[in-house]
């Protein structure tokens, strides 16, 4: 299989950063509030039932009933939320350029982690980009309908994967209580490292292989 170089590097980078960023930020705002919300409304919950204030009980009746229809109004919108944000969404269309494994390893480990987000999304994956600082050994997190989990590490090295990276996989996946682990590199694997990791959930994709499914997606609508 021939696969055509990409010569644009900024025109290759811009876009999958522009829509990595805006989505993350969607994505990490409305968690974020909604994790406040529930924590203050279960905080007033246990208030409520384990303290029992003697001030609501001296509330009018008429009082006193609307705040009992605010605690079931509350709680429903909760519930509606959380259904709104964990449901599966569509994703935006995702455009896959062909590149080869040198225009790969040219990229920054950073843009290397948003190219192989933007392969999970275009294979149906929601994808959340964890590869920061304190990111427990995992670049992305993925979500498949149904609620199974997995998680990627990306690899954007020139020397052969040996065992110890796949250990170190393997300890997250176990760590992160996560269905299935993948590593993505632009670098071989060597075979005691794909011998270790047979019969476990982990997936490994060196860079040859990296490369044709790149070229494969890149040919998909």
């Amino acid at each position: 299989m021939i696969i055509a170089r990409f010569t644009g590097r900024q025109q290759f980078r811009q876009p999958f950063l522009q829509l990595h960023q805006a989505s993350s930020r969607l994505a990490q705002g409305g968690w974020r509030w909604l994790r406040v919300l529930t924590a203050v409304f279960l905080l007033w919950l246990f208030y409520r039932l384990l303290a029992q204030p003697t001030w609501v009980a001296r509330l009018p009746a008429a009082l006193a009933e609307l705040l009992s229809l605010s605690e079931v109004a509350g709680v429903l919108t909760l519930i509606c939320l959380w259904l709104v944000l964990a449901w599966p969404r569509r994703q935006l269309p995702v455009t896959i350029p062909t590149v080869d494994l040198d225009t790969l390893y040219a990229l920054s480990p950073y843009d290397f982690e948003v190219f192989v987000a933007q392969l999970f999304r275009k294979k149906g994956y929601g994808v959340q980009h964890r590869g920061r600082s304190g990111d427990m050994g995992v670049d992305l997190e993925l979500m498949q309908v149904g609620g199974r989990r997995a998680i990627v590490q990306c690899k954007r090295y020139r020397s052969a994967i040996g065992p110890d990276v796949v250990r170190e996989l393997y300890g997250t996946l176990i760590h992160e209580q996560a269905a299935h682990a993948f590593l993505v590199t632009t670098a071989d694997i060597s075979e005691s490292a794909r011998q270790w990791a047979r019969g476990k959930p982990l997936t490994l994709i060196d860079g040859t292989t990296l490369a044709q499914i790149t070229a494969v997606l890149s040919h998909r609508d």
